[in-house]
């Protein structure tokens, strides 16, 4: 895919809008811990409206970003790094590790991070963890250089991994919060296609689809 992408009139977007509403994540958030470089911001929530998945908290200590979400869609480093998708996804900032935390949990989020193994603490790989067990999850991203924080692997219920196999043994932010991010939503759209969330849960009666058709393809012929 090319960066610059067409622009679209208004119904286009609308009709575009319309057709990805049952494909998102609800209640899937990916937290970008302290980044280092605004572009690897713009990166992570192009790949998180790419995938679908419903919001983007950043942790940012040194007041990278505004606070307002209206004032972030107009900065061009945003939008020219994420393709325009800071445009489409909502962002939130925190000040901090703690604050962030605190506000996942006040609303009912459970934090994965995504580390090496850590002493005392539940650490997988990417594909052999479950990620529909809770109705609200975040997926934590550490900063470029450092990781993810001991706050934060403290108060998460596990840590994720990508298995390696090279003689390089990391990815860059960009990189690996595409796969975690493939992995986890794949998860999650295949079970709300099937089940509810929320006041009607249960399972559905008739199955949502998980993959969208390509423009001109009708749905049932998009699997062939």
């Amino acid at each position: 895919m090319v960066d610059d992408e067409p622009k679209k009139s208004k119904p286009s977007v609308r009709k575009r809008a319309e057709a990805i509403k049952n494909f998102r994540c609800k209640n899937l958030i990916a937290v970008i811990e302290d980044p280092n470089d605004i572009k690897n911001i713009g990166t992570v929530i192009r790949n998180v409206n790419a995938l679908g998945v419903e919001k983007v908290y950043v942790v940012d200590p040194r007041n990278t970003l505004p606070d307002d979400w209206q004032e972030m869609r107009g900065r061009p480093s945003l939008f020219n790094t994420s393709v325009s998708a800071v445009k489409w996804t909502f962002v939130r900032r925190f000040d901090s590790t703690e604050a962030c935390l605190s506000y996942l949990e006040s609303k009912g989020f459970a934090s994965v991070v995504t580390s090496p193994h850590v002493k005392g603490k539940t650490s997988i790989f990417l594909h052999e963890g479950d990620y529909t067990r809770h109705t609200k999850l975040a997926v934590w991203f550490g900063n470029e250089s450092r990781g993810i924080s001991p706050l934060a692997v403290e108060r998460s219920e596990m840590c994720v991994a990508i298995p390696m196999f090279g003689m390089i043994e990391s990815l860059n932010l960009g990189t690996s919060s595409g796969i975690v991010l493939y992995e986890i939503a794949r998860q999650r759209r295949e079970y709300q296609s099937k089940y509810r969330y929320r006041k009607h849960k249960g399972e559905r009666a008739t199955p949502l689809p998980t993959v969208m058709a390509p423009e001109g393809v009708a749905p049932e012929d998009a699997g062939q």
